[in-house]
């Protein structure tokens, strides 16, 4: 821990003593909605029972549902070279599989709370973006245990690094070092070091039309004790397309990608889902 704490401070120093005069004024306080919306995804097959010997996979799969609701707001604060903003994200999603020789079963396919609070400090204000040390503060969390155990996942995290941010296209790409406590298991709490790559993109391919990403690799690289299922890297990546409907309300394909391997597990564990998304889109200046 004390050499990564170093490592971040030895990158962060520099930047400071070297940065000029920034001349950032005037404040503002703006309530993002990120999204608030609906994913949708089903599969409807019909007579599989009849296929199950075919090659055509399709006819013999089994029915699936998926409906995912996705809560993503920001309460963003900007003074001078100062850019806090606070952020709540939840999501929870369920996938209902119907066999034809079998009961239907529901699984979890989503499930996270995450607040966040994040501060940006802008040493150098470029024509298109700023760029600073961050400091970030998150609790995460789930609405439901998994896979119906009593261990509902519990982790503080915080760190700190370099980010770059508020430009047109990159809301903001950073690079920390992070320290996780995990708690989700009461008698193994376990203390983490990483590094996080993350970022937050959006790209107006036309009026109307956008492409967002956002997303983070976290690879961790120490561990206060061993516990099987905690994670030796983690990926987690978002595409969406939103096209509006009208006013605020827009529609359009999405997928999702989670690539993760546990610190017990012999193969990398991945989760891929592709969909329709409604999304309630706007800003408002609170002053």
């Amino acid at each position: 821990m004390k050499k990564l704490s170093l490592a971040v401070i030895a990158a962060i120093v520099p930047l400071v003593a070297s940065a000029g005069d920034v001349d950032l004024s005037g404040k503002e306080l703006i309530l993002n909605i990120r999204r608030i919306g609906l994913d949708l995804s089903k599969t409807d097959v019909r007579h599989s029972a009849e296929y199950q010997n075919s090659p055509i996979s399709a006819l013999g799969a089994d029915s699936q549902e998926f409906i995912k609701g996705v809560f993503d707001t920001a309460l963003e604060y900007t003074h001078n070279r100062f850019n806090w903003d606070n952020s709540l994200f939840m999501e929870y999603g369920k996938t209902t599989l119907k066999p034809y020789n079998a009961p239907q079963t529901t699984n979890e396919s989503a499930d996270k709370i995450l607040a966040t609070s994040n501060l940006n400090y802008a040493l150098w204000d470029f024509d298109s973006f700023k760029l600073g040390p961050m400091v970030r503060a998150a609790y995460e969390t789930e609405f439901e245990p998994a896979n119906d155990s009593d261990n509902r996942l519990k982790v503080l995290r915080g760190m700190a690094g370099i980010s770059l941010f508020d430009s047109p296209i990159v809301k903001t790409l950073y690079l920390a070092g992070v320290y996780e406590y995990d708690f989700t298991y009461g008698h193994n709490q376990v203390s983490k070091l990483a590094l996080e790559l993350g970022w937050r993109l959006e790209y107006e391919i036309r009026d109307g039309v956008k492409l967002s990403t956002d997303g983070y690799y976290r690879e961790y690289l120490d561990y206060s004790e061993y516990v099987g299922t905690d994670l030796e890297r983690d990926l987690s990546v978002t595409g969406r397309m939103d096209t509006n409907l009208w006013g605020d309300f827009t529609f359009g394909p999405y997928v999702q990608y989670r690539l993760a391997r546990a610190r017990d597990a012999e193969h990398y564990g991945s989760n891929f889902i592709i969909g329709l998304s409604f999304n309630y889109i706007t800003k408002f200046g609170l002053y």
